[in-house]
């Protein structure tokens, strides 16, 4: 088995990248178990594009191996495409789920239900030893609600619903979001690349 390093620690994103790749012949390993030091990755890019490819490229420097590593965030149309890549510290560093809830719904405060929309976006880096890259971004279409609905999912979950339909992603099970999310799309167009680099 060719052996793939995620940049993350988060023990659902290495099972489900791990299930995908696994046809391909590859194993995926945390960065911690590939011997990876424990250090925080500065996101210095103005897109998830290039926040992506700058921590698949750290821990690539590192490991010289295969290295898959994501980026992902919500884009709302009202505020410009904000928070963006900053989704995870919009309400500043060291802010909880919730706060970064807060500071959105007081944003939107004066905002229409019909002028919510929102883009969740997820950006998935394959970085290979010889500077080969393959890119992958998914999107899903939703709006943003007024208050808070359902107790699963994390971060903006609560107050996003995908098109198509009328629940959020924190009141769906984990198989009803995996199902349609930004990251089940990036996922899917990187195993189409993977499949069509196996291929040639």
């Amino acid at each position: 088995m060719e052996k793939v390093i995620l940049a993350s620690r988060n023990e659902g994103k290495i099972r489900e990248i791990g299930e995908m790749l696994k046809p391909f012949g590859m194993e995926v390993i945390s960065r911690d178990d590939a011997g990876v030091p424990p250090f925080e990755v500065e996101e210095t890019g103005d897109t998830f594009e290039e926040n992506s490819l700058i921590k698949a490229q750290a821990v690539m420097d590192i490991v010289h191996e295969i290295t898959i590593a994501d980026d992902s965030g919500l884009m709302v149309d009202a505020l410009n495409g904000a928070p963006g890549v900053y989704s995870a510290r919009y309400a500043g560093e060291g802010c909880t789920f919730m706060d970064n809830n807060m500071k959105l719904l007081d944003a939107l405060k004066d905002v229409p239900e019909a002028q919510r929309g929102a883009c969740f976006v997820s950006v998935i880096t394959m970085l290979y030893p010889n500077g080969e890259k393959l890119v992958a971004r998914g999107e899903c279409r939703g709006r943003i609600l007024d208050t808070l609905r359902g107790e699963g999912g994390f971060g903006y979950d609560p107050l996003f619903v995908p098109e198509g339909t009328e629940l959020t992603f924190a009141e769906m099970s984990p198989e009803e979001k995996n199902r349609i999310s930004h990251r089940a799309k990036s996922l899917k167009i990187l195993e189409e690349l993977i499949r069509e680099k196996h291929s040639r």
